[in-house]
């Protein structure tokens, strides 16, 4: 799979070294409206070309895939414009600032026999998957805690009167986009979509969400989603059972070390994992593309729908209002 990326930040460099330690990849290509801007990961991963114009890198007929990583309200535009040109993508969460967006994408995607994949790490992480393998053991579930709490390193530029794409409205920001997104993941993904969801942001005058509290409400038990960024705070969640617990000692999106308490035994279960997250999301896109498996593809697309269904019920529920909600794709 030879892949291009689009946007330089720190997510792509991390996208990258990913690539690297990965066999079947390589990275051809880079879109950035500035060269210099790309010039540091340019000489880093020895990429050879650097294009300004995005339709001309997606006229390169040497890429078959394209990674988008730009802001949150460019998704969509990007991702549209790089399947019409018959690339496969994989785009970074969250995967569209709304739910009609995603439907677009999919339904391209499908329609064409298109590979498109949300990179969302958590999906993907050992530790994660051995904690699917564990819920059994904990009985009726009860309650599920999740905080993962970040200081931004722009919010200082924020609370100084710059706004930054990640506290715009503009850009679909915010904590519920940013941050909590991955505790959405890391719930859904293990109990499926929940009954009832609920947000309660704390909000910035600009209307946008600098942290806040998502409710998601399941048949036997409520989990709590909190997610922050404009404080700090241990990142630790818990799954509680009627016959033990699970403890999750690192952020949702890196699942870096978990414990199971039965009958008040505790077992150290993790294992120790790539200190690159990216790489192993990395690691399944390859194969399902290798294997040319669209079955396996669409059906995470399905999962994927149900967490942008969730996100946006959410972002609506507590006012958070994007400039993508005034426009009307189809």
């Amino acid at each position: 799979m030879k892949v291009a990326t689009i946007g330089t930040g720190f997510i792509v460099d991390w996208f990258l070294n990913a690539v690297k330690q990965n066999e079947g990849i390589s990275c051809v290509a880079m879109y950035s409206r500035n060269v210099e801007h790309a010039k540091n990961l340019k000489e880093k991963y020895k990429v050879e070309k650097v294009y300004t114009d995005l339709d001309e890198m997606l006229n390169d007929s040497e890429i078959d895939c394209v990674y988008v990583a730009s802001p949150n309200s460019l998704h969509f535009e990007q991702s549209l414009k790089a399947l019409k040109a018959g690339k496969h993508v994989i785009c970074e969460k969250p995967f569209t600032s709304t739910l009609e967006e995603f439907d677009i994408l999919s339904n391209y995607a499908r329609e064409h026999s298109l590979f498109l994949f949300e990179a969302i790490v958590t999906a993907h992480m050992p530790n994660y998957l051995k904690i699917k393998e564990q819920i059994s053991r904990l009985g009726t579930i009860r309650m599920v805690q999740c905080n993962f709490s970040q200081y931004s390193s722009r919010y200082d530029k924020f609370l100084n009167g710059e706004t930054p794409n990640v506290f715009s409205p503009a850009f679909s920001g915010g904590a519920l986009a940013d941050i909590n997104i991955y505790n959405l993941h890391f719930v859904i993904g293990l109990f499926g979509k929940p009954e009832n969801v609920h947000y309660y942001p704390n909000k910035h005058e600009n209307g946008i969400d600098t942290s806040g509290v998502a409710i998601l409400e399941y048949p036997t038990f409520k989990a709590v989603c909190v997610g922050c960024k404009d404080t700090r705070s241990k990142c630790i969640s818990q799954i509680q059972g009627e016959k033990g617990y699970i403890t999750l000692e690192s952020e949702t999106s890196k699942c870096s070390k978990f414990s199971v308490n039965i009958q008040n035994t505790s077992e150290d279960l993790s294992v120790e994992q790539n200190d690159d997250a990216l790489y192993y999301e990395t690691k399944e896109f390859v194969r399902i593309y290798n294997a040319n498996d669209l079955e396996t593809c669409y059906r995470k697309l399905e999962y994927s729908r149900v967490v942008m269904e969730t996100y946006e019920t959410l972002r609506k529920d507590g006012g958070i209002i994007f400039s993508a909600d005034a426009i009307k794709r189809i």
